[in-house]
């Protein structure tokens, strides 16, 4: 994937969201909560939520622009053997905008591992 976040790797639409905060499979961890969805697109997309609660406007895109880059780092182009594609919604926590980015890092694969596991 680019480094850009183009909209085929998005979840664009409130029904998207809805679906995968109703039916999808939920896993928390100390720097955020991952919900997800099995789709058949063939890739992972990838949504955000960051309300009021996690701070000011400077924080929560401080949070969203850490969240995409997690995401773009795990390839969401490549859907491991044997896995299907996810559609994930993330919500940060408010210790995510000040942690360290290698915390973060084996923190949101930890969740995304997790949470493959127990939506097969």
């Amino acid at each position: 994937m680019s480094f850009r976040f183009p909209r085929d790797v998005r979840l664009r639409t409130r029904t998207e969201f809805v679906a995968v905060q109703e039916r999808g499979r939920r896993v928390a961890t100390r720097f955020v909560t991952l919900l997800g969805l099995p789709n058949d697109r063939g890739r992972d997309r990838l949504g955000l939520i960051a309300s009021r609660r996690l701070g000011g406007a400077v924080t929560r895109n401080r949070a969203k622009r850490r969240l995409r880059e997690l995401f773009r780092l795990e390839e969401p182009d490549i859907v491991p053997e044997g896995q299907r594609a996810l559609d994930i919604v993330a919500i940060p926590r408010r210790e995510l905008a000040a942690a360290p980015f290698d915390q973060l890092r084996a923190d949101f694969r930890a969740a995304l591992r997790k949470l493959r596991v127990i939506t097969r």
